[in-house]
């Protein structure tokens, strides 16, 4: 019997493209007393007519990665990472279901009239359902604009959708922005927050999702909406939000493949619920990762630290049709950039060891980084099982020994890769 659970331990070790890793040390976090039993994925991930079954939508965040720009190439990155041969294989080894911020535009605005660009990433998308037709692709909705706008022409079917006769002219930068300035200039010269209360904004915002979901896009990650409805929209009962949503989600009866997109957006307040209805699918957040005192870079899950959603988020009747008492949430390794304390622990602030959260972890060494992943997954398993953390795939870094963090394994394919695709197929198939 021995002998035999040899073989399958040594067989398992030949396998993994990482090699064998280590059991992680649970006695650094006593706040787990035992390894709690997976949530179980039912492996269900049928969908359509606008919506998505709670079963269904669990099993999509508990196989979420960040695939930061997966679907631009070369010459359309904004942040110069793109989706390479390799990329495409991990996806498909790991078993990664949710695609996360797979594309998008931070201030290039010009990329919507660049017909390669999302004719490349429908391409992309197409080859990937071909080995896995499941697969969910995700854009980002971001809260900027800039004066590039002025430069696209407003189609006609964008004025029929909001009601109003078509006419020839471009969108307007100054109709999207705050009407007496606010954040104007927010994000550089020539930006704005956008100010959702506005019929343009909504209307600028409508165009970009429709264009995404005739490329393939399933879903949409809508970046800081508390931000974006500062400046009257959440007064007014969020009115200019349910608008633009209700009219995503109508066009993806005809322009989504399944008929149906999923929402979502940092909501530190843990949702939005207006008359009982949830305005987003799902939340997703940042870690909030806690340093533990006097152990160098090393980190935590710590459930009402700073403002974690850990356990908090809010509960109604979902854009789908079903109610939750709280509504499920992804947990994502945030990049907003280094601190002036780097290496130096400050429980005031989102920094974790003075980093964003990927630039910390892709500052630590790779079996503390893998072990922390598995911490984290057992930690929600126990702690709130309706949250997921949104493993990282590849994503924007300002520290490590490149610009952007890869999961993939290192090989001549990918030769910054940091091996954790490895821990995150076994944690997803275990």
């Amino acid at each position: 019997m021995k002998g035999s659970k040899f073989i399958l331990f040594a067989a398992a070790c030949l396998l993994s493209a990482a090699g064998c890793e280590k059991e992680w040390d649970r006695s650094r976090w006593p706040e787990i007393p035992q390894r709690p039993a997976p949530v179980p994925n039912t492996g269900n991930y049928t969908f359509s007519g606008g919506t998505m079954s709670e079963e269904v939508l669990h099993n999509y965040l508990s196989r979420a990665v960040t695939q930061t720009e997966f679907l631009a190439g070369p010459e359309t990155s904004n942040d110069g990472v793109y989706g390479t041969e390799d990329d495409e294989r991990m996806l498909l080894s790991i078993g990664a279901k949710f695609i996360g911020r797979s594309i998008y535009s931070w201030g290039h605005e010009e990329l919507f009239v660049d017909d390669a660009w999302l004719a490349d990433a429908g391409a992309r998308i197409e080859r990937m359902h071909r080995s896995d037709p499941d697969l969910i692709f995700q854009a980002a909705l971001f809260e900027i604009v800039t004066t590039r706008v002025n430069d696209i022409p407003v189609p006609d079917w964008v004025f029929e959708a909001f009601g109003r006769e078509p006419e020839a002219r471009n969108f307007r930068f100054d109709a999207i922005c705050d009407e007496n300035g606010v954040y104007l200039g927010q994000w550089g010269e020539n930006t704005c927050v956008p100010d959702m209360s506005r019929e343009e904004t909504q209307m600028w915002f409508y165009f970009m999702a429709v264009k995404y979901m005739e490329a393939g896009i399933e879903a949409f990650h809508c970046g800081q909406v508390m931000l974006m409805a500062s400046m009257g929209d959440s007064e007014n009962g969020y009115a200019g939000y349910r608008t633009l949503l209700s009219k995503i989600r109508e066009a993806a009866a005809t322009k989504a493949a399944r008929g149906t997109v999923l929402l979502d957006a940092h909501l530190g307040n843990g949702g939005i619920v207006v008359d009982g209805e949830l305005l987003f699918d799902f939340v997703s957040f940042p870690l909030r990762a806690k340093e533990i005192a006097g152990e160098p870079m090393k980190a935590k899950l710590e459930k009402g630290y700073l403002d974690s959603v850990i356990g908090y988020t809010k509960g109604g009747r979902t854009p789908s049709g079903w109610t939750a008492e709280r509504i499920p949430y992804l947990l994502e390794f945030d990049n907003f950039g280094v601190s002036d304390h780097p290496g130096q622990y400050d429980w005031s602030d989102h920094y974790v060891w003075g980093y964003d959260e990927i630039s910390w972890f892709s500052l630590l060494d790779d079996e503390y980084a893998r072990e922390w992943l598995e911490y984290a997954v057992d930690y929600l398993r126990s702690m709130d099982p309706i949250g997921y953390v949104q493993m990282p795939g590849c994503r924007v870094s300002v520290s490590g020994p490149s610009r952007f963090y890869r999961c993939n394994t290192q090989s001549e394919a990918c030769p910054t890769g940091r091996s954790t695709e490895e821990t995150i197929r076994r944690l997803w198939n275990e």
